[in-house]
Order: structure tokens, then sequence, then C-alpha cells
């Protein structure tokens, strides 16, 4: 009897390769303690905190180009 794990993945390799692209992102989401959907939904609402908090002058925005420089200068 084959092993089932070498069975599946000779299944997969018959796959499209969008197909199989698609069935590898179900595989690795399976092995993470937060599915990524959660994780999608928590961003958006820190996006939307964050971002409201900045229209009403809670706080600053900085320029991407001043972050990136500052970060280069910490750790070059």
């Amino acid at each position: 009897m084959l092993d089932l794990v070498v069975e599946l993945a000779e299944q997969g390799r018959s796959l499209e390769p969008e197909d199989r692209a698609r069935l590898v992102n179900l595989l690795l989401e399976s092995l993470q303690e937060t599915p990524i959907a959660d994780i999608e939904v928590a961003w958006s609402r820190e996006i939307e905190r964050r971002v409201a908090a900045y229209e009403r002058g809670e706080i600053e925005a900085f320029d991407a180009e001043d972050v990136l420089a500052e970060a280069r200068r910490i750790a070059p």
C-alpha cells in the first residue's frame, strides 16, 4: 500500500499550476495556529483604528522616506 502522503502528492502534481498553488496555500494555512482570514480581519480593524486616530489628530504620521532613512541609519 502506498503512503497516503505520497499518493496525495502524486495527485497534486496532476493539477493545473494555479490549483497546485491554491492547494499549497490551503495546506500552509492549516499549519498556522491562527487562520489567515482571522489575521486579515484583525489587521483591517487595526488599520481602521489607526486611520481614525490619525483623523482625530491623536497620532502623527511620518513620511515613508524619512522613516526608511532613519531605519537605514539605525541598522545599516
